[in-house]
């Protein structure tokens, strides 16, 4: 049971706020997890999902690199519900095996190939050093370019700010989403 109630429908906002509401379900198809709590702020919520908009829908980073980093993000803070949002059709569907879901949740980085080694440790060095050194960002930049970089490590935060609220106030997991072990 999430410790504050989650905002569930327009109609809780005050109607200068129920365009937040609208723009949050346009971008993503349903108002729930961390923004039917992050609406509680109305203006937090509509400046987060704008970001979440660019770093999930646009950016130069391509969909599988993002969601082996959600999951890795969400792998490292156990964060049920980003794990079993993004561990199902999200990932699969952009073209991350099972294998890599397993690997990361079991956090298995060695039988991960080079590649997703290097996207996973990446992560996990920002969420658990809160830093990465010179040759990791400058092996990333080769990769990906420098906006990649930087795009894929602002992923990573905006992953991360997600994840807080949803552990903070004790979100689950969608009925039906794939199961985070602890």
């Amino acid at each position: 049971m999430p410790r504050i109630p989650a905002i569930s429908g327009p109609d809780e906002l005050a109607p200068e706020h129920r365009a937040v509401w609208e723009a949050i379900q346009g971008s993503r198809g349903q108002v729930r997890g961390p923004f039917a709590m992050l609406l509680h702020s109305p203006e937090l919520a509509g400046r987060v999902a704008h970001l979440g908009a660019y770093v999930r829908f646009e950016g130069v980073v391509d969909p599988r690199t993002k969601e082996v980093v959600v999951l890795a993000g969400a792998r490292e803070l156990n964060c049920a519900f980003e794990w079993g949002a993004h561990s199902g059709e999200l990932a699969r569907g952009a073209g991350v095996t099972d294998d890599v879901i397993v690997a990361i949740r079991d956090r298995l980085t060695s039988a991960l190939s080079p590649e997703d080694r290097q996207l996973v440790e990446y992560a996990q060095a920002l969420v658990r050093d809160h830093t990465v050194d010179e040759p990791a960002v400058k092996a990333m930049e080769a990769r990906f370019g420098r906006k990649g970089v930087v795009e894929l490590t602002a992923q990573v935060g905006y992953y991360v700010l997600l994840a807080t609220v949803l552990n903070a106030f004790a979100v689950e997991p969608l009925e039906g989403s794939p199961v985070l072990p602890a």
